[in-house]
């Protein structure tokens, strides 16, 4: 297993400080965030210091009961040749549900979802996983994701799953010892628990990141610092197996350089920590492990009903499905109307300009009954449209700029911008309206 050091995930907001800061080993990008062939000027800087980048993807949705999309596995792979990475990344999670296995509407969550720990979960996943590596031009890791919510049911716990998971497919684990707190709080899981059962050994690297606690339910927001649970459960993790590489996850509310590196040095000092306290052998607990399986097309046509049925209910407020906590899937519902809300914010920026202080309660009443089924910038467009459609805009000017705005995305090419096409699409509009 290669040794990766400790790391911190790369944002173009804190390019220039990541570059400046001691101590870093390698990076981590979202995948779906770069293009192969224009990279960032910081991340080719930072390669030709020998600095390691992992692309980290966040949309196959290797949980879900598709198999996985061959356009998107191939992005990925691009990715990491293009990066010249050791590895690659992704989530246990599903992230769009429906189509042709249920005959109903394809739905985005735009959000990781967990997967029921049952065996025709297990199936589905360990199937999915060998394709995606077939696919992939370096090895696989996948993490662990949070959860809001727990799925009636389950027939493993969570180290159980993971091992068995590793066994059968022999992919690495990308561990986030964050998640592993915010299981924890909201569904009663415990990390020393979930860290005995794991097959240690397969562990490509370790997650650290921030959250914070509201009403009894802890959000994996990675906009705050690390608190002492999370640096805690590095330290179990780190007593019973030298992680080889850790990194710290920060996407929203950045904080001072500084700062950054200080969480950087309490890592660091939990890893030594825990190393101090290793004994030789007794870094694994005992599991036991299921006879490998092939799955069957019903094994995923039960799992794409279920996660068809639980997305619905968060996404487009059909009846939630039988065994699952109504409060909490309302906790979820909210979380990702909310971040739907930020992501399409960033996805077009103008939106919240043109808007204003209207913007965000505007997308909130339009996601209620308007899922997304087609990504973030489909979305933007949509939401505009019914905006411009439902009359609800009562001035004139933020209408017109809207209205612009729309246009000019729309279409299959940008609108033109040169004097003499746009005279002519305004006379065009003017001799239609008589």
């Amino acid at each position: 297993m290669e040794r990766l050091g400790t790391g911190i995930g790369w944002r173009p907001e804190i390019a220039d400080a990541v570059e400046r800061m001691p101590g870093i080993d390698w990076v981590e990008v979202v995948a779906e965030n770069l293009c192969p062939g224009h990279l960032p000027e910081s991340l080719r800087r930072l390669r030709e210091r020998g600095v390691t980048v992992v692309p980290h993807g966040v949309s196959l949705g290797l949980g879900g009961a598709d198999r996985p999309d061959a356009e998107r596995l191939l992005a990925l792979a691009e990715r990491a040749e293009a990066l010249g990475s050791p590895l690659v990344t992704e989530h246990i999670a599903f992230v769009r549900a429906g189509g042709t296995l249920t005959a109903s509407p394809r739905l985005e969550a735009g959000h990781l979802l967990p997967v029921p720990r049952t065996r025709d979960a297990l199936d589905v996943l360990c199937e999915n996983i060998r394709i995606a590596q077939d696919a992939l031009p370096v090895p696989l890791a996948v993490e662990n994701i949070a959860a809001l919510i727990s799925w009636p049911g389950e027939e493993m716990t969570e180290g159980q799953f993971l091992y068995d998971l590793a066994d059968r497919t022999g992919v690495r684990l990308l561990i986030d010892v964050a998640n592993l707190h915010t299981n924890h709080v909201n569904r009663g899981e415990d990390p020393a628990e979930a860290l005995a059962g794991l097959p240690l050994e397969a562990i490509a690297y370790v997650h650290v990141a921030g959250g914070f606690e509201r009403d009894g339910v802890w959000h994996d927001s990675h906009a705050h610092p690390v608190p002492r649970p999370v640096l805690d459960i590095l330290t179990d993790l780190a007593s019973r197996i030298s992680p080889p590489g850790v990194l710290l996850e920060r996407d929203e509310k950045f904080p001072e350089p500084g700062e950054l590196e200080r969480e950087l040095g309490a890592i660091r000092e939990a890893v030594e920590k825990g190393g101090g306290a290793r004994a030789d052998g007794a870094w694994r607990a005992a599991a036991n492990v299921e006879p490998s399986s092939v799955p069957t097309d019903p094994a995923r046509q039960r799992l794409a009903l279920a996660q068809t049925a639980l997305l619905s209910a968060l996404v487009a407020g059909t009846p939630v499905p039988e065994g699952f906590d109504r409060v909490r899937l309302g906790v979820q519902a909210r979380a990702l109307a909310g971040k739907r809300a930020d992501v399409v914010a960033k996805v077009a920026p103008e939106l919240p300009v043109i808007l204003g202080a209207g913007y965000r309660p505007a997308f909130l009443a339009y996601a209620q009954g308007a899922p997304m089924t087609d990504g973030y910038r489909r979305d933007a467009l949509s939401f505009a449209g019914q905006l411009l459609l439902g009359g609800e805009l009562a001035d004139a000017r933020v209408r017109r700029e809207l209205r612009e705005w729309w246009l000019e995305r729309s279409g299959p090419v940008p609108r033109s911008r040169r004097p003499g096409v746009r005279f002519a699409r305004a006379t065009r509009r003017v001799l239609l309206r008589r």
